[in-house]
């Protein structure tokens, strides 16, 4: 009965150890990190396509030369959305984790996923198990400077997409949502996995480019062609100048003598009565210069014939 009692505490002892080491492992592989958007810690991960870049090699020597191994364990615990309160400015995408202290190296020639402004977006989170939480997707303002340490204050205050307990497909979350419209250039796309069954909180930076040029809102269609006005009146003719005075220039005494006015235009009729009065007054004349004439010829004769009286 003892040795009965001695194996089967030996078994126990043996398999609570097994039991315990499984069940850390497999909340060990809940982890995770955005591969589309590449993050910078998968981006530089042993599987990473750009961990030969220039800027994973600089983290990676910031880091004193250790490599992110472990790229899907960057998670705080208990951090219960105090976020801006336990990670500090110029450490967001380290978490303040120094293990992975060399993502946080300000420099413009991060791995950078091309994306267009105010385009459908859908990010592709990489996991293993299940878990349940929400995520919170944000970008940095317009004008953010990626060769400066990442602030809190350069993030957009709301997420631009979330998603709550979304579900694990082929390996990985996906979150969809929609790109502002008011962004061109370089920017930070900053992940929040806040975990509800598990007392972790999980960050990711992912370096995108959102080109030179911001697609902008469909713009309203063109107000419609006023009524044609009615045409303006035609504006009268200037007057002419009034005649210059010909008398301006003469004496005073020239200037008040009257003007004789041209004889009234006569008709047809007016002229021939006019020109047979004028007949008439000519008769008339050459009839009483014929009588004085002949009354001087007689007053000669008589004068000539006069009897001469004698003398004495």
């Amino acid at each position: 009965m003892t040795v009965r009692r001695t194996v089967t505490a030996a078994a126990i002892a043996g398999v609570v150890p097994l039991v315990l080491t499984i069940v850390t492992a497999g909340v060990a592989q809940a982890h995770g990190a955005p591969t589309d958007p590449v993050s910078r810690v998968a981006a530089c991960g042993p599987e990473g396509a750009q961990r030969a870049s220039a800027a994973c090699g600089a983290a990676v020597a910031a880091n004193g030369g250790e490599t992110f191994d472990a790229w899907d364990n960057l998670r705080v615990a208990d951090v219960r959305g105090r976020d801006r309160q336990v990670i500090p400015d110029g450490h967001l995408c380290s978490a303040g984790l120094d293990a992975y202290k060399g993502l946080d190296v300000a420099r413009a020639d991060w791995p950078a996923t091309p994306l267009k402004a105010g385009r459908d977006f859908t990010l592709t989170y990489r996991s293993t198990i299940p878990h349940k939480g929400t995520f919170s997707l944000y970008l940095t303002k317009q004008g953010y400077d990626p060769a400066a340490p990442l602030r809190w204050d350069d993030l957009a205050a709301e997420p631009f997409a979330k998603a709550t307990d979304p579900r694990l497909e082929n390996g990985a979350y996906r979150i969809r949502g929609k790109l502002p419209t008011d962004l061109t250039g370089r920017h930070m796309l900053y992940t929040v996995w806040r975990n509800t069954d598990t007392p972790d909180t999980y960050y990711s930076c992912s370096d995108v480019d959102l080109g030179g040029d911001a697609q902008q809102p469909p713009a309203d269609p063109p107000p419609a062609d006023p009524p044609a006005a009615d045409p303006a009146p035609a504006e009268p003719l200037p007057a002419d100048p009034p005649a210059a005075d010909p008398t301006a220039d003469q004496p005073a005494e020239e200037q008040q003598q009257p003007v004789t006015q041209p004889p009234p235009v006569q008709g047809a009729g007016q002229q021939a009565a006019a020109a047979a009065e004028s007949r008439d007054d000519s008769t008339t004349v050459l009839v009483g210069a014929g009588a004085a004439v002949l009354a001087l010829l007689a007053l000669g004769s008589a004068l000539l014939f006069r009897p001469r009286r004698g003398r004495r």
